[in-house]
């Protein structure tokens, strides 16, 4: 079996926008750099089990995305324990590098998930219709659909703001 990258390449080539999916996903700095840490982790656990070193990037964003709705899942059933947090994502002014940016990183986390994830997918992270629906495990016709439906959702509160 061909040797692939080595663990620290890895994290060096995907870290940023994995880091910027879980932004996305999360809202929360501290939460988006908790969701990379243990995708890393979970591949310096399980990644040797990788036969295809080419789908390294696809496993690791199909991992952040099961790591945050296991953790959305815990964190529902004890909804009524916790309090409320805010709908608006916690960014620093390091991580934002324009107000227009910010704008559209408020009106992206407007949009309801099923959205959301697609374009910043396929927007943000530049992966193919076809990665994308393997991530979500969707048909490549709908993520074409929820692309096209939420570019028209994100223009349409981009305009109201």
């Amino acid at each position: 079996m061909p040797e692939g990258p080595s663990f620290g390449e890895i994290v060096e080539r995907h870290y940023r926008n994995l880091y910027l999916f879980a932004l996305s996903l999360a809202h929360n700095e501290a939460d988006a750099c908790d969701l990379v840490q243990q995708t890393f982790s979970i591949y310096a656990r399980k990644g040797h089990q990788l036969r295809d070193s080419s789908k390294v990037k696809t496993w690791l964003f199909t991992t952040l995305r099961r790591e945050f709705f296991a953790i959305r899942r815990s964190a529902e059933r004890f909804a009524d324990e916790a309090p409320d947090e805010a709908t608006t994502p916690d960014l620093s002014e390091k991580t934002l590098s324009s107000l227009d940016a910010q704008a559209v990183l408020e009106a992206l986390s407007n949009l309801p998930m099923e959205y959301r994830e697609p374009l910043v997918l396929f927007y943000m992270e530049e992966h193919t219709y076809q990665q994308i629906a393997e991530q979500i495990g969707i048909p490549i016709g709908t993520v074409m659909s929820r692309l096209s439906r939420g570019k028209s959702k994100l223009r349409a509160l981009l305009e109201n703001d």
